[in-house]
């Protein structure tokens, strides 16, 4: 079984990008997906994490994730708020929304580190929502590339099942932009 824990904030579309990284494992021929979220105070910009689980069996366990085998951040300031580390396995995959490049970043702890300046995409595609930019969809191409658990192509048909029309198009366009600049490091 694969586990990926997601970090953001609210208003973020944490929530949403779980959700389609399920959808879209299933489509890729998992028998087993769930996605879930986890909400503190349910508000805009509070932290808060969903998870994903994703097996070749189906899936019995339904309980909050402890530590992921993937840990996805949103946003760079909830290192400062949330043990983002301490829901990472120690072999575990960091990805980040970050500006720096992944040789960049001194984290320690996990197996590997791949990072995007997602906000910088997602401005590019002109993907915002009152101003700020989405970066949730973007991560997943982040997640495809770093991982390999889901192709890039069962990523775009998930994006058509949640998302329609101009919107599904800015995204997956933006998802493959994503998937190309992602900047990987393999750690100890």
């Amino acid at each position: 079984m694969h586990e990926v824990i997601w970090h953001g904030r609210g208003g973020q579309g944490v929530v949403i990008a779980a959700q389609i990284l399920a959808e879209s494992a299933y489509l890729q021929g998992f028998k087993g997906v769930t996605s879930a979220p986890t909400f503190g105070p349910e508000r805009r910009g509070a932290p808060l994490t969903a998870s994903t689980r994703i097996s070749d069996a189906p899936i019995r366990t339904f309980s909050q994730i402890v530590q992921a085998d993937i840990a996805v951040v949103l946003d760079p300031s909830l290192f400062g708020v949330v043990d983002i580390l301490g829901s990472l396995k120690p072999e575990g995959l960091l990805l980040i929304n970050t500006p720096q490049n992944a040789d960049e970043v001194e984290i320690r702890g996990c197996l590997g580190i791949a990072t995007l300046d997602a906000a910088a995409v997602a401005i590019r595609f002109n993907l915002l929502n009152e101003g700020a930019p989405m970066v949730n969809t973007l991560m997943l191409g982040v997640l495809s590339k770093a991982s390999g658990l889901v192709s890039l192509d069962h990523l775009e048909k998930g994006l058509k099942w949640k998302l329609s029309g101009a919107v599904a198009a800015a995204n997956i366009a933006a998802l493959r932009a994503a998937y190309e600049e992602t900047s990987i490091k393999r750690t100890e």
